[in-house]
């Protein structure tokens, strides 16, 4: 009997009209949750109506974009300040919501060619751009610093050159970005999504790619569920509610992923200097504000409180189950150690993307004349980044034992194409 032949039937309509509400689908909830974030984070009281400015900086910031600080004071007095941080609350909910617009049309779809495919992409593409465009445009703004009285203030105030700090985009670098970060997010989609249409020559590496992909999106969105039950709960106990809900609407995945990457045993090195606030434990910032640089491991962690021994647990929980769900939906050819092997490579690959996305850094400051930083409130640093490599064979190791230990239990399941007994 010859095989079945699957034709490739055109999409599901795939119109302007289906792109246009993807794209704004997608703007409206990073809008909204970069907007609510930072609302509780205090930001609705900058003057000058900056704070429509400041959520177009965030949806920037989010997609890759460049954000760029700068300030000065004429002759007297320069101000110099960065930021290198990703809003990844806002990133993720942008990427799922445009994810579910892409695949839309393609529903119930097994083959689409290639050239179908990159026309849908072109077409959300084509008008992603101008809102990219919208937005590099739009996050611009400049504010006054205010240095307090003493000496600094009558100098300021008898040259006329109050210290001013602001921000503004790079827009072919937001652009460029930003296309790049779409282009990431509808390619993944087509990858991770159960029953998304690829093209026919690509229909062989489905089996051996999509099961892992998709266990490394469970774990990472189960990551997520895991951290905001607990910001939930923190909230409910504790307070300070404001806090918390900028924490989970602007960068929730920040501290979840690298509490993952911490609970595999990797290490990251930072400082908090001056009078940045973060929002994160409370054993975060005691760890890292510090005259030197810090490591935030698993023994720095249990060393303030034994308790966060529970991310080993957690962790281990977590790829246990990711395993099984992907040995378990593997075809029944695939032996063990392959399995082990597909979920170690997409452990380590998940680790690097954690470590890359993760870094922070920030800081800003206030020279006299040209001489010297002054400190005190008037100058700070933070800066958080992983110690990369040890992380990824970290990551590949655990992968390893967890795809093989999840693997062993998935043999007792049927699974697709097994053909049962009599």
């Amino acid at each position: 009997m010859s095989p079945p032949i699957i034709s490739e039937r055109p999409l599901a309509r795939p119109g302007w009209a289906r792109a246009v509400a993807a794209v704004l689908s997608g703007l409206a909830v990073m809008v909204l949750v970069a907007a609510l974030g930072l609302w509780a984070a205090g930001a609705a009281d900058l003057p000058d109506g900056a704070f429509v400015r400041v959520v177009a900086a965030t949806l920037v910031a989010a997609v890759g974009g460049s954000v760029q600080l700068s300030g000065n004071a004429g002759v007297l007095a320069r101000t110099g300040a960065g930021i290198n941080v990703l809003p990844l609350s806002v990133t993720l909910a942008g990427a799922l919501v445009i994810g579910v617009g892409f695949l839309r049309p393609l529903r119930y779809r097994a083959v689409a060619s290639a050239g179908e495919l990159a026309g849908w992409a072109a077409r959300i593409a084509a008008l992603w751009l101008p809102a990219l465009i919208g937005l590099a445009f739009a996050a611009r703004q400049t504010f006054a610093v205010d240095v307090g009285s003493g000496t600094l203030s009558d100098l300021t105030d008898l040259f006329g050159a109050a210290p001013e700090a602001g921000f503004t985009t790079d827009v072919p670098l937001t652009v460029l970005f930003g296309l790049l970060w779409l282009a990431g997010v509808l390619a993944l989609t087509l990858l991770v999504a159960r029953g998304a249409p690829l093209p026919a020559r690509l229909l062989r590496f489905q089996e051996s790619v999509r099961p892992a992909a998709q266990a490394m999106t469970t774990l990472l969105l189960a990551c997520v569920a895991v951290a905001l039950v607990a910001a939930l709960l923190t909230a409910a106990v504790r307070g300070n509610v404001p806090e918390i809900l900028a924490l989970i609407l602007l960068g929730l995945p920040n501290l979840a992923w690298t509490g993952f990457t911490l609970g595999l045993g990797a290490t990251w090195s930072g400082r908090v200097d001056g009078s940045f606030g973060l929002p994160v434990p409370h054993v975060l910032d005691a760890i890292l504000r510090t005259p030197g640089v810090s490591a935030l491991d698993l023994r720095s962690l249990t060393g303030y409180d034994g308790r966060w021994w529970w991310l080993v647990v957690v962790d281990a929980v977590l790829l246990l189950g990711v395993a099984f769900r992907m040995a378990v939906r593997s075809p029944a050819g695939v032996r063990l150690w392959r399995n082990a092997l597909h979920l170690a490579v997409a452990l380590a690959l998940t680790v690097l993307m954690i470590c890359l996305l993760g870094r922070i850094s920030a800081h800003y400051g206030l020279s006299l004349l040209g001489i010297g930083d002054l400190g005190g409130r008037l100058s700070g640093e933070l800066f958080l980044q992983p110690r990369l490599w040890p992380a990824v064979g970290l990551g590949a190791v655990w992968g390893l034992a967890a795809g093989f230990l999840g693997g062993l239990p998935a043999r007792r399941v049927r699974r697709r194409g097994q053909v049962g007994g009599p």
